[in-house]
Order: C-alpha cells, then structure tokens, then sequence
C-alpha cells in the first residue's frame, strides 16, 4: 500500500482497474456508461487537450462543475499530466469564487456554460484559458477533447507532489487551500478500500455534491476496481428508486433522516446492500437505532477532514455504534492531548492530533498557517476534540470550538459574522449553530444593533446570499440589546447557545 503511495496518483489507480476493461467505472442518472477501458482512452484525450493547451505537472486546473462522468474524468485526467485539481463548489457565490481563482490561480478553469460569460473577465485577464462543461456532457471542453488522439503518457510523479488543493473555511473567515498529495489521495483510497472491503463487485450510489465527492467516495472505488452510480444530487425520490443494484451508499445523518421518512425506503428494497457509510456530522443515536430496526443494517461512521481525508473508520467487520467513528486507518495513528500537547488517557476528552504514512503538502501559500498547524514533533494538530477508550475507538465531541455542521456541510461562523457586521446598523455578531431535527444543526445568528437602528432580519438574510453560499445563511436571526460577555469582554457563546437550543424543537 506505501509503496503505491509514491508515484502518479492515476498510475496507482489504473495499476488496480479491472483487467476487463468492458466493465462499468460510471454508471450515469441519465444512462450513459463509461466503461474501464473507456476511462482510460477519454482521459488520455482529455490529457492531450491539457497539454496542447501548455498545462504542465505543477499547474492547477478549477473546476466548478455539476456532477457527470466527465467531471470526473477531468480530475483523473489532471492527475494523469501530474496537475493540480481544484475542486470548487457549484453553489458559491460570486466573491467566493473570485477569490479562490486570485488565490489558486489555474491556468484552466473549466465551469458549466451558464457561468462563463461572468468568468470571461478573469480568463482575459492573464494566460488562462476558460472552458465549459454541463451535467449532460455538453460544452466546449468535450468538443476540443473529441479530435484528440486516444493514447497518452502518464507523467512521473512522487508521493510528495501535489494533486489537488481543496479550499476549506478557516476560523478567520477567509478560505485556505488545502494542498492534497499524492501520496495522501493514494493511501487514503487504498486504505479505505482496504477498510471497508471493497471489491469489483461493489457498486457505490453517488449522491454527494462534486467537490466533495471525489475523496473518500470515488477514489476508494477507483482503488477497488469498482463501480459508480451517479445521482445528480441527493433527493430522496432517486436514491430510493436508484438503491436497487447498488451495494454500497455513503451521505451524511441528514440524509439517512429523510430516507427513513420516505414510505418506498423499506427493508427489502436494502436487501442487496452491503453498506451505509455516514459520517461528516454527528450521529444522533435515535437515528442511528432506527435505521437498524427500519433497514436490517446498522449504520457505519467515519471521521474525516479537508487536511487528512479519513482520518478514522469503523470496521465492517466490527460491531458499531453512533458514538464511535473507529480506528485510524492502516498505518495511521492517532492520539488524544491536553492543552499543553501531552497524551490524556483513555476516555479523557481533548484535543484530536494525528500522524499519517502521508501528510497534506501544506496550505498553499500560508507558510504559517502550515507550521501552526503541527506540533515540533510532527503531529498534526486537528482542532477538533474527542475521546478514544481502551480499545483505540474513537469518539469526536467537537468539530473545532465554533465550527456548525448543517447538513454535512462546514459553516464557520466567522466567515458569516463579517458579513452580517457589515450590514447597516449592526454593531457587532454572533453566528451559532443550535439542534435542527433534519440538518443536524442549523446556523442561528445573534445580532446587537446601534441604538435606533432600523433592522430586517429577512432583509439581511437576502442581502447575505448575495455574498455567503446559501447554506451559510443563517436560518434566524435574533436581536439583543446587549451580548453576553465574560469579564474580558469576549462573547460567551456558551450562553447564546443554551438560549436558543430549543428554537428549531418540534413539540410532540
């Protein structure tokens, strides 16, 4: 498995693809199909487009794709000339998307065709080239792909070079690029199909958004020589009436809500799966107990982050429970400290540190922000806190102090306090994430207004779309007349939270 890890990160996957190559790799909503062998002659297309276009090993490539085989395609083309993929979100907004591109600034950026007209400023504005790609297939990328020859070389690479940047909010507000190695991206799909027993056999439906769904979902698949079945999106009509002949199906707490409330999603319509993945928020133990009543299959959590990939995984093997996300993976270890970075012991809450065969390459141009991010003796420091009891199980209490997980997807409030605190008549924010029943958490603001100031909380709320991804906003918005504060003067959002943990409550 290491040594897998030291090389181009489509060379080790293609070293484990079926020797078949008429077997399916995507199985499409729409019903198109690209086979093993169909992989590797569209990518090396793809790869000869990219190199035509003076793309080298080192280079970044964006996408801000709908999901599609294509969109796949292109990150296994980008690994196979040695590039740098950059996944981005389809729902960020405008100022999110800008400065990511100023930040990572990709030679290529290949966006679906209703967003190019507004990127036509930024392709103009350096050598960059600015290509379209839509959910059927459709778009100027696969047109200068189709007269391109069907062979190409797959260039050298080490463990240590980068294969993708993926950017994740930090706590001050403003996004870091997460520089993913191939090394990382190799052993974390490795060890995953290892963990989770994947095999040829294996038919994973995909419903997770395209910037999250490449790590942890398709490259474990890859790894295996297995099969996707890609959905557009999670909606619980089409993964019910797509669930029969798949055999594995991964998504967050919030998704396995909605599938149990549907009256199609029954037991016998699971009775060809293997496995449930969750993970990506917290558990809620009533969920977790009846979806193994409803189902017949007791839900599998992992723990996970930009940073480290998986970084822990129940075994399949093992009996499960919603309180563990289990073991590290092979050749990972992980540990539990104290303030002070001194090992606690077992069943001690603290703060979540960890060592991996690979590491991520850093964040990329923050120096810094990558040596704060590590103790001196190598650990790297996750920010979130947990426990591990006397069998190495791992149980995460917190995602980061402020961190809100609203239907698996990260909000730090931070980032949405800077907005809301720039809104007339504003004086100060504070962003809080209180119990939701079917988001697992919903992302509440606290707003403190000058006095006589007019304010609209459903003004602000659209006003803050125009700058936050829409799952960002806050669901409320409530006004005080004075934040609570400790006698440093620093906002107790222990309080806020414990004002507002019944707002979303259902009454019974």
């Amino acid at each position: 498995m290491f040594e897998a890890a030291r090389q181009n990160a489509y060379a080790a996957f293609a070293a484990r693809f079926p020797a078949n190559g008429s077997r399916l790799f995507i199985e499409n909503s729409d019903g198109r199909r690209v086979t093993y062998a169909e992989l590797a002659s569209t990518t090396a297309r793809m790869a000869n487009l990219l190199r035509g276009l003076g793309i080298a090993a080192g280079d970044r490539i964006a996408g801000i794709l709908d999901k599609s085989p294509e969109a796949i395609l292109l990150y296994l083309a980008s690994c196979r000339i040695g590039a740098v993929y950059v996944p981005i979100h389809i729902d960020l907004t405008p100022p999110e998307i800008d400065y990511i591109l100023a930040d990572a600034e990709p030679r290529l950026l290949v966006c679906r065709p209703d967003l190019a007209p507004r990127l036509q400023a930024w392709a103009a504005a350096g050598p960059r080239h600015l290509l379209t790609l839509d959910a059927a297939g459709h778009g100027s990328f696969p047109d200068a792909c189709a007269a391109q020859p069907d062979a190409a070389p797959i260039a050298l690479g080490t463990a240590e070079d980068p294969n993708a940047i993926v950017y994740t909010s930090g706590t001050t507000g403003k996004p870091k690029g997460a520089i993913m190695t191939n090394g990382l991206v190799i052993w974390n799909a490795l060890a995953l199909a290892e963990r989770w027993h994947i095999t040829q056999n294996d038919v994973l439906l995909h419903a997770n958004p395209m910037a999250f769904g490449l790590f942890g979902t398709t490259t474990p698949i890859l790894a295996a020589g297995g099969q996707l079945k890609l959905l557009p999106k999670f909606q619980v009509d089409d993964v019910v009436a797509a669930l029969p002949g798949a055999t594995m199906f991964a998504g967050v707490p919030t998704y396995y809500a909605r599938l149990l409330s549907h009256p199609g999603f029954t037991r016998d319509l699971c009775g060809g799966m293997r496995l449930f993945l969750t993970g990506s928020a917290p558990m809620r133990g009533d969920l977790f107990d009846s979806f193994a009543a409803h189902t017949g299959h007791q839900l599998l959590d992992r723990y996970g982050m930009t940073e480290a990939l998986i970084i822990t995984s129940m075994p399949v093997d093992a009996a499960r429970r919603p309180d563990t996300s289990g073991t590290p993976l092979s050749g990972a270890r992980l540990r539990v400290v104290d303030a002070e970075g001194a090992p606690v012991p077992p069943n001690t809450v603290g703060s979540i540190e960890l060592q991996q065969p690979f590491f991520f390459g850093g964040y990329w141009r923050a120096p810094g922000k990558t040596q704060d991010a590590f103790r001196p003796d190598g650990w790297f420091i996750t920010g979130d806190f947990g426990r591990v009891d006397e069998a190495g199980y791992l149980s995460v209490l917190g995602r980061g102090v402020d961190l809100i997980i609203t239907g698996g997807l990260n909000v730090y409030p931070k980032e949405v306090e800077a907005c809301l605190n720039a809104l007339p008549g504003v004086v100060e924010s504070a962003v809080i994430g209180v119990p939701h029943a079917d988001f697992g958490e919903a992302v509440v603001a606290v707003v403190q207004l000058a006095p006589g100031a007019e304010f609209s909380a459903t003004a602000a709320q659209a006003a803050l779309t125009r700058g936050l991804a829409k799952y960002k906003v806050p669901k409320h918005i409530a006004m005080v007349a004075e934040m609570p504060r400790n006698t440093l003067g620093k906002i107790q959002k222990n309080l806020l939270k414990a004002q507002f943990q019944n707002l979303f409550a259902t009454t019974p």
